[in-house]
């Protein structure tokens, strides 16, 4: 049974007054990170929203993930599915019990934490109505397309990612597309990490979610 103290986690309260205040974004870490890493990522692209920052259960050689993989690039997909849920299951909880709107979630999550929140949007769940992908993989191929009419995911990449081949990105941003979601993909030349150009546009992006700057 999930509760709210299945994952360890930060929750920071939204600002009152600002722009983004029934905003809540939910943090999601790469492999090694912890609920505190990317409080200023989220801060930076959702100013004044609430954070939800979960550390990843699995434990690989000391490095938190939010699921376990077989080698690099090979996901274990029996514990990607039931991680998901798991995670989807302790979001419910987590927002019931901060008394945030459920309908108003933007997953951040880089690496690792993008590529479960892929796996979420790819499973076709209602939580997160918003995404931002930063150095995901394509997760899994779905037997059935989801709707994901509505839905919003800023996809950022690196052109020379040694971990995420080009093709694999781009997969992953046509899939999401026919199955309805309105994907911006930002690209620049650089590996698996986050550039300054990318944070500025995915600062834009949440801007037009959320309807104007902070």
């Amino acid at each position: 049974m999930v509760n709210l103290e299945t994952y360890t986690h930060h929750f920071v309260p939204s600002r009152t007054g600002s722009q983004n205040e029934d905003w809540t974004a939910l943090l999601l870490h790469g492999t090694g990170g912890n609920e505190h890493d990317l409080i200023p990522l989220g801060q930076a692209i959702v100013p004044g929203a609430a954070l939800l920052s979960p550390r990843g259960l699995i434990n690989e050689g000391g490095s938190a993930r939010f699921f376990r993989r077989l080698a690099e690039g090979v996901l274990d997909q029996d514990d990607l599915l039931f991680r998901t849920h798991e995670l989807a299951d302790w979001v419910n909880v987590a927002m019931t019990h901060y008394e945030r709107d459920q309908g108003k979630v933007v997953a951040i999550g880089f690496s690792n934490g993008a590529n479960i929140a892929a796996s979420m949007l790819l499973r076709g769940l209602p939580i997160p109505g918003a995404a931002v992908l930063l150095s995901p993989m394509l997760p899994f191929v779905p037997e059935a397309r989801p709707d994901l009419i509505g839905r919003s995911v800023f996809l950022g990449s690196g052109r020379y990612d040694p971990l995420v081949p080009v093709e694999q990105a781009e997969e992953l941003e046509s899939m999401l597309a026919a199955a309805g979601a309105k994907v911006d993909a930002y690209w620049f030349n650089g590996g698996h990490g986050l550039s300054q150009d990318e944070l500025q546009a995915a600062q834009l992006w949440a801007q037009d979610l959320t309807g104007g700057p902070e």
